[in-house]
């Protein structure tokens, strides 16, 4: 398989051309700066018009259009692993999904997709509990909660039937029956921590992934792009990996 890596000169699209190569494929760099670990880098995805299986995108919402135009142009599947888009650029990859497989994900780690899917099968089994995530990540990161706070606790909230979700806690208030609370912590270099609390008060029920090394975001994309090549139009996620891989 021929991967085209778009942003390879980044630190996630350097351990996507790492990881597609451990998997044993060919890989093509494309990055804005001209510069990769590969000895040829296409500075614009236009200049590359060679053999291609798929695209995997780290670069920026902002390249969304661009990369759009030349996936669907060439009928090539893409992960597109960046976040931040607008409703404009939302609205413009689902209409893409009509044209190619496309796989659109707000985490890219398996691991994380696994504990979505945990977490959810938790709430269905205990519809009464109390139910708090606590998110850290590093002192850097500038949105709270991270966008897998917010995937996780709306997973539970539609198994639910749609509880609200509380984001942060401030003053004096007390907790209401059935809301969904996301707390976040912001502390040195942690790469990212999620953990699910389900309370009864007699017992907590504590479900958690820890990330340790960015790099599993580029494993997980490699993973995508494997499962996305030879599947039919489509939006895709990490949920649907999830699901094909234990079917």
């Amino acid at each position: 398989m021929t991967v085209i890596v778009h942003g390879a000169g980044g630190r996630l699209g350097q351990e996507v051309i790492k990881a597609a190569k451990a998997a044993g494929h060919a890989v093509v760099a494309v990055d804005k700066t001209g510069t990769s670990p590969e000895e040829t880098t296409y500075r614009n995805l236009t200049d590359y018009t060679g053999v291609a299986d798929v695209v995997i995108d780290f670069s920026s919402h902002l390249a969304t259009e661009e990369l759009l135009a030349y996936v669907t142009a060439r009928r090539l599947p893409l992960v597109l692993a960046t976040t931040g888009q607008t409703d404009d650029e939302k609205a413009m990859i689902r209409e893409a999904a009509k044209k190619i497989p496309l796989f659109f994900s707000a985490n890219m780690s398996y691991g994380v997709a696994l504990l979505l899917s945990l977490v959810k099968r938790a709430a269905a089994l205990l519809p009464e509990d109390d139910v708090e995530i606590v998110e850290t990540h590093h002192n850097h990161k500038a949105d709270a909660p991270s966008g897998t706070a917010l995937m996780l606790a709306n997973g539970i909230s539609d198994v639910l039937g749609g509880r609200p979700i509380v984001r942060g806690r401030n003053g004096i208030a007390r907790r209401e029956k059935g809301e969904i609370g996301i707390s976040s912590i912001r502390i040195g270099s942690v790469v990212g921590k999620h953990e699910v609390m389900f309370g009864d008060g007699v017992e907590t029920l504590t479900i958690t992934h820890e990330a340790h090394d960015k790099a599993l975001f580029a494993v997980g994309a490699v993973r995508a792009a494997t499962f996305l090549v030879g599947q039919k139009a489509g939006l895709y996620d990490m949920q649907s990996l999830v699901e094909a891989t234990h079917a």
